[in-house]
């Protein structure tokens, strides 16, 4: 008897489950670096476990704090294979993809082989980027991994919410948002003309914007401060999550001048001031890969004193 050959993937029936692990606080791992310059494995393994038993439950390698663009291609999917081995089923893992479209694909594969449940695709890196070309984009990504939830990552405020939607009516594992616009009007607009019961929208912009974020529809939000006191980020969540908003303010007081500190010019120590703090805590060296650079001597005392106020 002939068999036929088919080369169709699974395509997971019931997206309930991913969707609720996005609304969450969504980690972004840093990478740590040896003294060498390779990636620190026994560092990052560390760091990981110490995610999960801090309660995180989603975790997303090669995201930005973790250095996506400054990592290889082989060292990305090291990452995702490490994550995925220390995570065991005790967290959900988003795997962040990117660049040209064949390598995003082969990326969200590898995720997948390698058991993932979700990918994030970041932000297209190009210079002209039309609507359509951005639906075009996430649409072959999407329909290369039918089995994974996808969750785009928008930073484009110009992109209408009907994108996203005419997105979703041909790739339904398009499930969640990284929203990371600075801008909660702008934000709760484009959420209700995509469809907000749609969708699970998570606040891109970490602990300082979850606040309004969730007031205008989120119920998620990425956290590079995790990293440092997955306590602190967890708290907010809960005060969130119960709609206590003076409760979340005081976390958001607790942390502003760290995200502060990240956010300056343009983010440009978004991840040095990440790793600045986990050094001071002797978790793992302070090194980041160009064009990122560590703190001048005279600032890494302030990020020390900030963490040292926490409940780590």
């Amino acid at each position: 008897m002939n068999q036929q050959h088919t080369d169709e993937r699974p395509v997971r029936m019931d997206l309930t489950p991913l969707k609720a692990a996005l609304a969450d606080v969504v980690a972004i791992p840093v990478t740590p670096f040896a003294e060498d310059g390779t990636i620190d494995t026994t560092a990052h393994r560390a760091l990981l476990r110490r995610l999960l038993d801090g309660g995180v439950r989603i975790l997303t390698p090669n995201g930005n704090t973790g250095e996506f663009y400054a990592l290889t291609p082989d060292e990305r999917r090291a990452v995702t294979e490490l994550t995925i081995e220390e995570a065991g089923g005790r967290a959900t893992v988003l795997v962040g993809v990117g660049h040209d479209v064949p390598t995003a694909v082969a990326a969200a594969r590898h995720a997948g082989e390698a058991g993932a449940q979700m990918v994030m695709v970041h932000q297209p890196v190009h210079p002209y980027v039309s609507q359509d070309g951005w639906t075009d984009y996430h649409r072959a990504i999407a329909e290369a991994v039918p089995e994974l939830g996808v969750v785009p990552y928008i930073r484009n405020p110009l992109l209408g919410g009907e994108a996203l939607s005419d997105l979703a009516d041909s790739c339904p594992n398009v499930i969640g948002v990284k929203y990371a616009v600075p801008d909660a009007a702008r934000f709760g607009a484009f959420a209700r003309d995509a469809g907000l019961e749609r969708f699970v929208w998570v606040a891109g912009l970490a602990e300082l914007y979850a606040p309004s974020y969730f007031a205008t529809g989120a119920t998620g939000f990425t956290s590079g401060l995790v990293n440092v006191a997955p306590g602190v980020s967890l708290a907010m969540l809960e005060a969130l999550r119960a709609g206590d908003y003076v409760a979340a303010m005081k976390v958001w007081e607790q942390i502003r001048r760290f995200e502060e500190l990240r956010a300056d010019r343009q983010s440009a120590n978004n991840v040095t001031v990440v790793k600045e703090a986990l050094a001071s805590l002797g978790l793992c060296r302070r090194d980041v890969r160009a064009p990122s650079r560590v703190l001048p001597e005279a600032q890494r005392a302030e990020v020390a004193d900030q963490v040292a106020g926490w409940s780590i």
